[in-house]
């Protein structure tokens, strides 16, 4: 399976999510590609859209090579095989989470400004990103939102390793993938077009989805904590 793109992705996965309409669900989307994703199921349910921002810790020296993640709620998941085996400091990790702790606090602040985040205990929380590699990202997001307490937590994306899924099941309630391949490669190899998404359009279908939903008696609104 070949997705034109990330609307695509996002229409084809709101299909498969459309019996949790009923729920009144929350959709909390990774920026950034996420988000577009997330944009689409939260349309067709309905539903309020958020953002969970999940940062990649990377080695000091091969930042590309991710060997943990934070998010908020101070959320931190580390390799400490990698680590190991790598020989990298306490030192030089915690300088590595400090920036990433800031650069998470900026764009939290860029894309929510001074909005609070969805109250989701007690709700359904669907978590959108557009494509699980290994999925470190994922993970810190996953207990970001379990951290909150939601009656039950879906993961949903529309492509995954399919050595991933096995781990990734046992952390959510539902998951829903539209595609596991063998030889999985890249996220960006099962989209016909897979172009950098912006901070700008990340903060436009925020703003498209706030006012686009409905009130639902018992939805979920601004926490007031």
């Amino acid at each position: 399976m070949v997705f034109e793109d990330r609307t695509d992705a996002g229409r084809q996965l709101a299909d498969r999510l459309i019996v949790y309409r009923s729920a009144a669900p929350v959709v909390l989307a990774l920026p950034r590609g996420g988000v577009v994703v997330g944009a689409e199921i939260a349309a067709a349910l309905d539903a309020p859209l958020d953002v969970v921002v999940a940062r990649k810790i990377g080695a000091p020296d091969q930042p590309e090579l991710g060997i943990g993640a934070i998010a908020p709620g101070g959320v931190t998941i580390i390799d400490d095989y990698a680590i190991g085996v790598l020989g990298i400091s306490a030192d030089r990790i915690d300088r590595v989470i400090e920036r990433e702790t800031r650069e998470m606090e900026r764009r939290l602040q860029l894309y929510r400004g001074d909005r609070p985040p969805l109250q989701i205990g007690g709700c359904t929380a669907i978590l959108v990103d557009d494509g699980l590699a290994t999925g470190v990202t994922a993970r810190a997001a996953i207990e970001a939102v379990r951290m909150q307490r939601p009656d039950r937590l879906v993961l949903a994306v529309p492509v995954c390793a399919r050595e991933s899924l096995p781990a990734f099941r046992a952390l959510v309630d539902d998951l829903i993938c539209l595609a596991a391949p063998q030889d999985f490669r890249a996220v960006g190899l099962w989209y016909r077009t897979f172009d950098q998404t912006s901070d700008e359009e990340v903060i436009d279908l925020l703003a498209r989805a706030r006012r686009a939903v409905s009130p639902v008696p018992g939805m979920a609104g601004p926490s007031q904590t």
